[in-house]
C-alpha cells in the first residue's frame, strides 16, 4: 500500500492566547497543498514492525517519527498485523508546512485500511489530535477554519481558483516552540474567518500571520523572499505557519526563475 501524505499552507495565523496546558489557542485557516511525502506499508516478513526513511534526512530518534507514533498508537487499541513503514521523505522540515503532521495522518489512515471495523472519519480525527495539532486537519484534507490549538476544525470555502501559487522554502529551520516563547498572544480585531470571505486583492494587510515579526527578526531572509514575491506581482504572499516556507498568490505566471538560489521551489496552477 502506497500513500502519497500532503502539506499545507496556513492562510493568515493569529495566536490568540496561551492556555494553562502550556499549548496555545489559535486561528488559522489551513490549505491543502501538492507537495507530498510517499509511505509504503506492506506486511512484515519476520513479525516484526520495521520503519526507515530515505529521501530528506529527517533528524532525532526513528522512534519519535509520527509514523512510528501512530502504528504504536493505532497497535494499542487494535489488533493491527505486523508491518513494514518506508517513508520517502520530500517536505522540507521545519518549513511550517506541516509535512510530519501529515505523515502521521496518513499513516492512520493506511492502518485504518487493515482493521475490522473501520474507524469514522471523527474516530480517526480523535487519534490524530492525539498525535499532533494539525494531524487532525489530514484525515479530511479540505480547507478548514482551523481554532484551539488547530484541532477544532469547520469548512471554509477558499477563493483561490486560477491563482497560481509559488511556495519558496530557505535553507532555515525555524524552532516553532522558540518562536511561540517570543509572541505576545492577543485575539484580532477581525476573525480570519471573516477575512477569508473578502477577495485576495484585498488580504495584504488584513491576512496576518503573527509569527513573522519574530521570526523575520531573527531570520531576515525569509522577510526578504516574501518582499520579493510582493516585487514580482505576488497578489498576496505570507510565511506559512511558523516557517521558514513563505508563499505568494499570483494572477499570473511568476517570472522567478534563478531568483531564489539555494532555496526550494515550487509552484502550482490551480486552473
Amino acid at each position: 500500500m502506497i500513500v502519497k501524505p500532503n502539506c499545507k499552507i496556513n492562510l493568515g495565523l493569529n495566536i490568540v492566547r496561551k492556555r494553562i496546558d502550556g499549548y496555545h489557542d489559535i486561528e488559522t485557516v489551513f490549505y491543502p497543498v501538492g507537495i507530498c511525502d510517499s509511505i509504503e506499508i506492506n506486511p512484515s516478513d519476520d513479525g516484526m514492525f520495521h520503519f526507515s526513511s530515505s529521501g530528506l534526512k529527517i533528524p532525532g530518534d526513528p522512534a519519535t517519527n509520527l509514523c512510528v507514533q501512530a502504528y504504536n498508537l493505532m497497535k494499542e487499541h487494535f489488533n493491527v498485523p505486523p508491518v513494514t513503514i518506508h517513508l520517502q521523505k520530500n517536505i522540507p522540515m521545519g518549513s511550517g508546512l506541516g509535512g510530519g503532521s501529515s505523515d502521521g495522518a496518513y499513516t492512520l489512515k493506511a492502518l485504518n485500511e487493515l482493521i475490522k471495523p473501520r474507524l469514522t472519519s471523527e474516530h480517526l480525527k480523535a487519534f490524530a489530535s492525539r498525535l499532533g495539532s494539525d494531524c487532525t486537519f489530514f484525515v479530511d484534507n479540505k480547507p478548514a477554519f482551523a481554532k484551539g490549538r488547530g484541532e477544532l476544525l469547520s469548512t471554509v470555502s477558499v477563493p483561490l481558483p486560477g491563482l497560481y501559487l509559488l511556495i519558496v522554502i530557505p535553507q532555515v529551520h525555524v524552532n516553532t516552540i522558540e518562536a511561540y516563547s517570543l509572541i505576545q498572544p492577543a485575539r484580532p480585531v477581525t476573525s480570519i474567518k471573516e477575512t477569508i470571505n473578502l477577495p485576495v486583492s484585498q488580504w495584504k494587510g488584513r491576512m496576518i500571520n503573527d509569527f513573522e515579526d519574530v521570526v523575520f527578526r531573527k531570520y531576515p531572509l525569509i522577510g526578504q523572499i516574501k518582499e520579493q514575491l510582493y516585487e514580482k506581482g505576488a497578489v498576496y504572499a505570507s510565511m506559512s505557519g511558523s516557517g521558514s516556507a513563505v508563499y505568494g498568490l499570483f494572477n499570473e505566471t511568476p517570472a522567478v526563475y534563478g531568483l531564489f538560489p539555494g532555496c526550494f521551489v515550487w509552484m502550482a496552477d490551480s486552473r
